[in-house]
């Protein structure tokens, strides 16, 4: 793939506004936590997210285009994402992220393998930390163990991410200027296969947080 390939700018743009977007959310969702041990443990994540960007950025930038030029067609998609699930409480937020963010990685490392060398760890750099999805399965399978009814309405939270993740795909693909789709198509990546394994990864980390599908 070239530098000037316009499939890789729309990727990292792509790549690029989740990582603000996310740092954006984390940093406010720090303030729903109980006590200042998990307030700092979301803030912790919240930090990475803005290092993830600038690296991505910074890559933007090599290749002769702004990061807001790359960003600009997802910024609609993406947000309304984020203000669709908007969540009320510190577990809402907390399964957010784990399940929100795994089905991003998973997208993204499906997709990775169409890069060259430099820019496919790029992308892999950036997918999160192990670390965040231990500490919030933690937290969600201590919040259930003290009342079994949190199960329940979790579970139906994590479907209406689920949910809203998907049309959030849509909306990106009608965003899409084309490169980016075009990068999928020409790498021989077969999307319904890849919706299939994001649906099983989802089961399973669904069954690992003691949740229901």
């Amino acid at each position: 793939m070239s530098a000037s390939d316009p499939a890789l700018v729309d990727l990292l743009g792509l790549v690029a506004y989740g990582e603000l977007l996310a740092f954006d959310r984390l940093a406010a969702e720090a303030r729903l936590a109980p006590d200042l041990r998990r307030r700092a443990a979301l803030s912790e994540m919240a930090a990475a997210e803005i290092a993830h960007y600038r690296w991505i950025a910074d890559r933007i930038t090599t290749l002769g285009v702004t990061p807001d030029e790359a960003m600009a067609p997802y910024v609609g998609a993406l947000q309304a994402y984020h203000d669709s699930t908007e969540p009320k409480d510190w577990l809402e937020a907390v399964t957010k992220a784990y399940v929100g963010d795994a089905i991003s990685d998973d997208f993204l490392r499906g997709i990775a393998d169409g890069l060259d060398g430099p820019d496919r760890r790029l992308i892999l750099d950036v997918l999160h930390d192990s670390r965040y999805a231990e500490f919030a399965v933690a937290e969600i399978r201590a919040a259930i163990e003290a009342d079994p009814r949190v199960a329940n309405r979790l579970s139906m939270w994590a479907r209406r991410l689920v949910g809203e993740a998907l049309s959030q795909a849509g909306r990106v693909a009608a965003a899409d200027r084309g490169a980016l789709t075009a990068l999928i198509s020409r790498e021989g990546v077969d999307v319904p296969a890849l919706f299939r394994r994001l649906t099983e990864a989802h089961t399973g980390r669904m069954t690992a947080a003691g949740l229901n599908n």
